[in-house]
């Protein structure tokens, strides 16, 4: 299965330098769990809810002032929309991270996180054991 076919293609963004109050607020209003930051219509960067917790929250500073480029995590981590869910993982796992900008030649598609390959990889797994044993009984 592909990336494309798991990711969601509804997309938050916010430039890099927007106060991270704004990019939570867009967060919590389409219920997202991350932004993607663009420079000049470019994404660059992502900030999650976990980067406004631990980098902006805990340190006790103020969202309004601080700006989403100071702590969004970059460069961004980005995966191909035609790549297969498993290599989408695997870079998750090298990166240690749980989401994934899906991203070609410079255009964001969506973004892929790991419940949503979860979620899609059960469907996945069992397809491809029918063509194990279509092939194994029908082809031998």
């Amino acid at each position: 299965m592909k990336v494309s076919e798991a990711m969601d293609e509804e997309i938050v963004t916010v430039d890099e330098n927007a106060p991270v109050a704004e990019a939570a607020a867009k967060m919590s209003e389409k219920g997202k769990g991350c932004v993607i930051v663009l420079r000049q219509c470019r994404p660059v960067g992502m900030v999650t809810e976990r980067d406004v917790t631990y980098k902006v929250v805990a340190k006790g500073l103020n969202p309004r002032k601080v700006k989403v480029g100071e702590v969004m995590s970059t460069p961004l981590i980005e995966v191909d929309p035609d790549a297969d869910l498993i290599a989408a993982a695997k870079i998750m796992e090298k990166h240690k991270i749980r989401r994934l900008a899906v991203v070609r030649k410079g255009i964001l598609y969506g973004v892929i996180s790991a419940l949503d390959i979860a979620r899609n990889l059960e469907g996945y797994v069992e397809s491809e054991v029918r063509k194990i044993l279509r092939y194994a009984f029908f082809m031998a």
